[in-house]
């Protein structure tokens, strides 16, 4: 089983990581929730690479 992240790009272009090391599902969930909040901005779900550090 794969970790995940949810990403943001912002109007301008910026990208930034919101949250990292999810499950599949709550990295859906999350990102589905900050869509529903109405920001001019996108919000997408990630495999994560695995961390060669763990």
């Amino acid at each position: 089983m794969g970790t995940f992240r949810v990403m943001r790009q912002d109007d301008n272009g910026n990208r930034f990581l919101v949250a990292k090391d999810l499950a599949e599902a709550e990295a859906y969930r999350l990102a589905a929730e900050f869509e529903a909040r109405g920001h001019k901005q996108m919000y997408w779900v990630e495999a994560q690479d695995p961390d060669p550090a763990r």
